[in-house]
């Protein structure tokens, strides 16, 4: 077969033909989709053999884009080739001098005028792939802007390869060199003709706006109004606002004054370099006398201020408070009120009597035992968190990189590296030429560095002063006058770093901060997002802050991706994926790992305990103190926390576990724990609706029976797909004669409904069991969770493309044949039509399961290699069937690999595919024990070219 001919042939001739590999690609931003040219140029650059890319407009940004995956391809020892201009001054000397920091990569300037082209190149050894269309590298052309390019393939001897590759060389000859002489000329000459510089307009009130007036954004309008709402309607005098650092909280705080109009107000923080700025902040939205306004603070005491603005060091001591009335302040704020558990904090809450006290904070979520929700009666007037903030465009872009750490003879540095290893002159000279690689906007850090102790801190920071960078360290032990005399050398450009080790985590503004430097493992999300929020502030001085995480040895490294996705299902294969395919940051933002980095976080995953019960049990507390109440399973969906599968998987119904913590509100008989058990397992995942949707029509609505007329009718209000056989399917499933006995065995062969001619009937004992209210309630709670589930996937198809399905859910929503248990259909079974392939791709060393191991492979995104079971022959059934499948539907469910540690079990739908007939041979395998058996092997092609991340996720290539 030629895949080519093929590809053309659908592209440009005839689009039934089938084709799977090779094929013109027409590739846009869609943000909607989560696809993106970026991710398509990062695929191919990390399988090419070598590249040249021709762009007439370059950014930091979009350089960025591709870091990590040029060098990744420098350790491989590939290079490549960019030309690019100086056409209409849009590539600045930061660009150049970025561009020469890429140790694989020669560079040259285009003499050409009006060099305005747009294309990239890829040796993929056995072919050639060329994009050309209308994207620069820059980010918003790699994922914002709507661009059009074209992919096309082409083998060495293709004439329109040759004439572009012809062209190319022909440029690139005619083209100077950069070197650092020209670098020095062009930066001396530069004079931009067009104006490229950050100029988008803030969304969020800059704490540095000179305006003379200032006007909500989008995101200040909402919590003001829901604060309204909150003392209007529910009289509350208490309101939390949780927002991500750099929205604008203070400004937010300063609107909510305004609009309120109190008698007098109180704003405590905890840091007094906030002080000055925040009530500069105020007097902006407020207006009025500066005599308005004033400090109770370590250096001043203007207690008679109408607006008063205090730490709490100053205010929590009783010669202060005490010099108030109880009701002296109508209004009182407190950021970063999730300290608010400290004692003096609770002195001043419990002391004064304001109308309103108002918390903001960026984390609520505490890690003593204190109730932040509970202080606040759980008035949640706004939440935004990063993410959001990121679509939004209330931050700063940032560039996340993780990077691999100092390794010496196989030894990489870990928890308990000595501080020789983690300052010695080889690490140092490492992380400055990572540092110098990945850069920062500008080329001019101001960067923050966390370390792990504080000798490490102070010696880095010494050894960086040795190589001529200059630095400053800062611990607890530092006061409030000198941290912030080494902040204002560092805006000042005076030095490059400061090393420090945790003092910088929450409540410090340095919006000039363009570079973080995590040098310490991931103790926690909430401290990962509080240090990246350091440096996330909008600032005229950056178009971005660059994010560099040095991954050693790190037993919590699997918390890396949780943070920065936000994903606290618990899932393993959610959090695998997450490192893979960062689509989900949105915006100007990117996420990226280098090879080694990411095989780290990986092994960290495999390692790590998710789905323990200690974890389960604290976001269970977790969301109890957020609700005030007993959290059921659909408020963990509803609330984003752990995946309620994961909790099923593990403890078979959610009373289960209720009842081990002793927070269930009454006891179950046995009989109503297997009749839970039995809907938790077998409907949780919501791979179909119907049963659900036709269960809790029945069971919620305190019916006892359907007649299949009014099931036919509610799927019909509920948009639902469905013919005799699928019906069929459904009442079996509901009435169990769908499982095998020995599932059924496993619930105590308890059986909820029957069919009673054309009628759906609850059993009588599970009408018995339906009196019992908190039984009820939670067989509602988890229906409910399975449906909500079900509305993820496609109900318009029988199966949807990449999402999970146990070996019998695929047979159920195939409407086929479950006569036998799940370990027996072991790689394959079929009827009805359908002929389903279950492959795990790496057994792992503890694989048990096989007599036989069976290499079933990708050959490429778009083929399959696969063995039947043993004994088989080119005579067997199934060979036969797959040999004239015509009137056949074979479709592939794919898992990633088999490990005691996971209780993962599911395997992703990659589509249906068709037997390449030629490949079908058969040959013998040896067994577990020795022995030679016939297997039967053959190759197939896929009909949906499998999607790079999930392809790379599956395949680890």
């Amino acid at each position: 077969m030629d895949f080519l001919t093929n590809a053309l042939q659908k592209a440009f001739v005839d689009k039934s033909v089938i084709s799977e590999k090779l094929n013109p690609k027409f590739i846009i931003n869609d943000p909607e989709k989560n696809t993106y040219f970026l991710t398509l140029l990062q695929n191919d650059l990390t399988k090419c053999s070598s590249f040249f890319i021709s762009v007439a407009f370059i950014t930091q940004a979009g350089l960025d884009a591709i870091k990590t995956q040029m060098a990744d391809l420098a350790s491989r020892g590939i290079s490549g080739r960019i030309l690019t201009s100086t056409y209409l001054g849009f590539n600045n000397p930061d660009v150049f001098q970025s561009l020469m920091q890429i140790p694989n990569v020669e560079v040259r300037i285009s003499k050409k005028q009006g060099f305005h082209s747009k294309g990239y190149l890829f040796d993929m050894k056995d072919y050639q792939t060329f994009i050309i269309g209308s994207s620069n590298l820059t980010m918003n052309a790699l994922k914002i802007n709507y661009e059009w390019n074209i992919k096309l393939n082409s083998y060495d001897n293709g004439e329109l390869l040759s004439t572009i590759q012809n062209h190319l060389i022909e440029e690139w000859e005619q083209a100077e060199k950069l070197t650092e002489t020209w670098l020095a000329g062009f930066r001396r000459s530069f004079h931009p003709e067009m104006n490229i510089r950050y100029t988008a307009k803030l969304l969020v009130a800059d704490e540095k706006d000179e305006s003379d007036y200032i006007l909500p954004n989008k995101m200040q309008k909402l919590a003001l109004d829901n604060l309204r709402l909150l003392r209007e309607e529910k009289k509350a005098t208490k309101g939390l606002v949780i927002s991500a650092t750099g929205t604008g909280k203070t400004y937010l705080a300063a609107f909510d004054v305004a609009q309120l109009k109190p008698h007098r107000v109180l704003f405590v923080v905890h840091r007094e370099q906030i002080l000055k700025k925040s009530m500069e902040s105020f007097k902006k939205i407020i207006g009025g006398n500066d005599s308005d306004f004033g400090m109770l603070s370590g250096t001043e005491k203007k207690i008679s201020a109408k607006y008063l603005f205090a730490t709490i060091q100053t205010i929590s001591k009783e010669n202060y408070y005490k010099l108030f009335e109880k009701n002296a302040f109508d209004y009182i704020l407190i950021d970063e009120v999730h300290k608010a558990g400290a004692a003096s904090y609770k002195k001043i809450i419990d002391y004064f009597h304001p109308q309103f006290l108002l918390g903001m904070t960026a984390t609520p979520e505490r890690t003593d035992g204190f109730n932040i929700f509970e202080l606040f009666d759980y008035n949640i007037a706004y939440e935004i968190r990063l993410q959001e903030a990121l679509e939004e465009d209330f931050l700063c872009p940032f560039h996340y990189f993780a990077v691999t750490d100092y390794e010496k003879d196989g030894s990489v540095i870990h928890e308990n590296s000595t501080i020789s290893q983690l300052t010695n002159e080889q690490r140092v000279q490492f992380l400055i030429n990572k540092l110098n690689y990945y850069g920062c906007s500008g080329n001019t850090p101001k960067g923050l560095v966390f370390c792990s102790r504080k000798e490490e801190a102070k010696q880095l920071a010494i050894q960086f002063n040795i190589h001529g960078i200059a630095s400053s360290y800062l611990s607890g032990e530092d006061s409030i006058i000198v941290r912030e005399n080494e902040i204002r050398r560092l805006e000042n450009g005076e030095i490059s770093y400061i090393f420090t080790v945790d003092v910088f985590n929450e409540g410090i503004d340095i919006p000039k901060v363009n570079q973080i430097v995590m040098l310490r493992s991931t103790e926690s999300s909430i401290v990962f997002i509080q240090q990246l929020g350091r440096g996330l502030r909008k600032d005229s001085s950056k178009e971005f802050v660059t994010v560099i995480d040095f991954i050693g040895n790190y037993k919590n490294n699997y918390m890396i991706p949780i943070a920065l996705s936000g994903d606290n299902s618990r899932n393993k294969n959610n959090v695998r994926r997450d490192t893979i395919d960062s689509t989900y940051i949105k915006g100007l933002s990117l996420v990226n790992f280098e090879r080694v980095a990411k095989e780290r976080i990986f092994r960290s995953i495999d390692q790590a305990k998710l789905d323990s019960f200690g974890e389960i049990k604290n976001e269970y507390f977790r969301l109890k103190n957020r609700l005030n109440a007993t959290p059921f399973l659909e408020d963990f969906q509803r609330m984003g926390s752990v995946e309620p599968s994961v909790i099923i998987r593990r403890e078979k119904t959610y009373y289960h576990f209720l009842k081990k913590l002793r927070e269930n509100d009454s006891l179950l008989s046995s009989a109503e724990e297997n009749a839970l058990k039995f809907l938790s397992n077998e409907f949780i995942s919501g791979v179909r609706p119907h049963e659900l949707v036709i269960m809790l029509e029945i069971i919620s609505k305190r019916k006892s029976a359907m007649a299949f007329e009014e099931i036919t009718e509610l799927l019909d209000r509920n948009n639902l797909k469905y013919n005799e056989r699928i019906l069929e399917t459904i009442y079996k499933v509901l009435d169990s004669s769908f499982y095998v006995s020995t599932v059924r065995a496993n619930y105590d062969n308890i059986q909820l409904f029957i069919i009673n001619g054309t009628r759906l009937e609850m059993t009588h004992s599970f009408r018995d069991m339906m009196k019992h209210e908190y039984f009820f309630k939670l067989v509602v709670d988890t229906l409910r969770v399975g449906l909500n589930n079900a509305w993820e996937f496609d109900s318009t198809k029988a199966l949807t493309l990449y999402k999970r399905y146990r070996r019998k859910d695929a047979l159920r929503a195939l409407n086929m044949v479950f006569n036998q248990n799940e370990q027996s259909i072991g790689g394959y079974t079929y009827s009805n039509n359908h002929f389903v392939i279950f492959v795990t791709l790496d057994k792992g060393e503890d694989f048990k399961a096989a007599q036989m191991v069976y290499e079933d492979e990708f050959l490429d995104p778009t083929r399959f290699k696969w063995f039947t079971k043993s004994p088989r022959t080119i005579d067997s059934p199934e060979v036969k069937l797959l040999k004239s499948s015509e009137d056949w539907n074979i479709h592939l469910f794919v898992k990633r690999r088999y490990s005691k540690k996971d209780t993962e079990i599911d395997f992703y739908y990659l589509g249906e595919m068709t037997p390449d007939i030629k490949t079908i041979r058969q040959i013998q395998k040896m067994t577990t024990q020795g022995i030679k058996r016939n297997v039967v092997e053959m190759e197939f092609n896929l009909k949906d070219t499998v999607e790079p991340n999930m392809y790379e996720f599956l395949t680890g290539e």
